[in-house]
């Protein structure tokens, strides 16, 4: 197929000219695909006077919304990488992504104009014009236009018939849980390859699929489980700028979502939403939940209301679809992260690349059309990465006789103390069962004696428990050397924007170092 993604709308604006593609989920504002292919191509247009061109990295730092979709897709038609931005960063977070990717537009929102502001300011960058929502005054002493002004450019540019599937779509940064993020160079093809694997997902996805995209599309989880392969689909995606519960069930109950991705965060909170079952919500097919293991009570609570419930397993890496755990395995395989996708090999290897015998603990390899180019910039790391046409995820984890993978844990958080290891994911699996834990992250600190110590950080509910309690409690039930040794109350854990647990910030506040563990 010619043209990458940007084709896409191209062809479903032709199917199906008046169906309809977005819906800003604040203003109920919609959009038919004729409507966006018309936008799409008037934004390239302007996009190409403003001298961007094929392989150009165009940063977009903005909530989910109607025009981040729109300058996603106008870049797209020229062959031009997007690169979306976490607005959780701190400014001179955000100046050195746009300096790493060599961004020379950047498309900003109204609510991040300050942060924008303070990156472009820092210079070091190649960013030449700024993209606003409203006019105003300079960013940073650059230039602006308005998407407006995208709309009202002279001339329309479709797909570029020059662009090829192995180019490279976005770059993905990393959620630097351990680190300086890296750009994961996601191609056409691996975007249009994971929506052939969530087209197997479920009830799979048709041109009748609504979802909400609540999770920031700044992350692969946002584009790759709702927005791209729904679009892709024909179907509808309602934009929000921000997740609200209650907001989120009245927006399922209006618009008859059938099917929903959110983090286990979003879906726990969800679920406490007092009058839950007050919402006519008898129109979802399935929902899925990722980034980070979701606790089984959750998963319950949605079963019991007959909703098709279930996790996978994804990596910005791997565009992200990874493993599923599907509907008959949610429950009976609970703690597994499931089996691969319909287009995904996965082996569990040992330190010389070779496969481990079932139910032995060794590295999480994938292989498939949807795994990643290789990261920007970096072809030292690329090729240690991709080293005999694998993906190494430094995820340690086993296989069983049925094929589920059970993730062990990430190889960098992986325990060593006194001469065993300590898998975080099992300590964390035995105090969750304690009714006074809400939260809960195990790490290793540098210890004297033991080379390192196991300590939990948990957020409790209430008052009800000490450390000594916790402790004891998971004695009875896991070896003592697993055992937390020591158990740090807080009133929150850091979280990336994908749900997972920033242990690193974890480590850092409790040893007052900064710097991860490294062995």
């Amino acid at each position: 197929m010619q043209g990458g993604i940007g084709d896409w709308i191209v062809r479903r604006a032709h199917r199906r000219p008046n169906a309809t593609a977005l819906i800003d989920g604040d203003s109920g504002r919609a959009v038919s695909y004729t409507d966006l292919e018309r936008d799409v191509s008037a934004t390239a247009a302007a996009l190409h006077e403003l001298g961007v061109r094929r392989g150009d990295r165009v940063a977009i730092l903005m909530e989910n919304s109607i025009e981040f979709v729109r300058v996603l897709f106008g870049a797209a038609n020229l062959g031009a990488i997007v690169v979306p931005v976490n607005f959780r960063l701190g400014a001179e977070e955000v100046r050195y992504i746009l300096a790493d990717s060599g961004a020379t537009v950047l498309a900003v929102s109204n609510r991040f104009r300050d942060l924008a502001t303070g990156a472009v300011e820092r210079g070091g960058h190649g960013v030449r014009r700024i993209v606003v929502e409203t006019a105003g005054a300079q960013v940073g002493g650059l230039p602006v236009s308005t998407f407006d002004d995208l709309l009202t450019a002279a001339g329309r540019r479709g797909p570029d018939p020059l662009v090829r599937q192995d180019d490279t779509c976005v770059i993905m940064y990393t959620s630097g849980t351990t680190g300086t993020p890296k750009g994961a160079m996601l191609t056409h093809a691996n975007m249009q390859w994971n929506a052939f694997n969530m087209a197997t997902v479920g009830s799979g996805l048709t041109n009748g699929t609504v979802t909400i995209a609540v999770a920031p599309m700044f992350h692969i989880g946002a584009l790759g489980l709702s927005v791209l392969p729904i679009l892709y689909a024909g179907g509808t995606v309602i934009t929000v700028r921000a997740f609200d519960p209650d907001r989120t069930l009245a927006l399922i109950q209006r618009y008859r979502t059938t099917t929903q991705f959110m983090v286990p965060a979003m879906w726990a909170a969800l679920s406490k939403v007092p009058d839950f079952d007050s919402y006519d919500v008898s129109s979802m097919q399935y929902v899925l939940c990722g980034g980070a293991p979701c606790p089984l009570p959750v998963i319950e609570f949605y079963q019991q209301r007959g909703w098709m419930f279930l996790e996978g397993f994804g990596m910005t890496e791997a565009s992200p679809n990874t493993l599923l755990l599907d509907e008959e395995s949610v429950v009976s395989h609970a703690g597994s992260v499931g089996r691969p996708f319909m287009h995904v090999d996965v082996r569990i290897v040992d330190h010389d690349d070779h496969d481990v015998a079932v139910g032995e603990v060794g590295e999480l390899v994938l292989r498939g059309p949807n795994i990643f180019a290789g990261y920007w910039g970096r072809p030292a790391e690329t090729a240690e990465a991709t080293r005999g046409g694998w993906f190494h995820t430094g995820d340690l984890g086993r296989a069983d006789a049925e094929g589920f993978i059970t993730l062990v844990d990430r190889k960098k958080d992986m325990i060593i103390s006194g001469g065993e290891n300590v898998y975080p994911i099992e300590v964390e699996q035995v105090l969750y069962r304690h009714p006074a834990v809400s939260e809960v992250a195990v790490i290793g600190v540098p210890d004297e004696k033991w080379g390192e110590t196991v300590v939990a950080v948990v957020v409790s509910v209430g008052d009800s428990i000490d450390e000594t309690e916790l402790i004891d409690f998971a004695r009875a039930r896991i070896a003592h050397f697993k055992c937390p040794r020591r158990v740090v109350f807080v009133e929150e854990l850091p979280y990336t924007a994908t749900g997972k647990i920033l242990k690193r910030k974890l480590r850092e506040r409790i040893t007052g170092v900064a710097a991860s563990v490294h062995r």
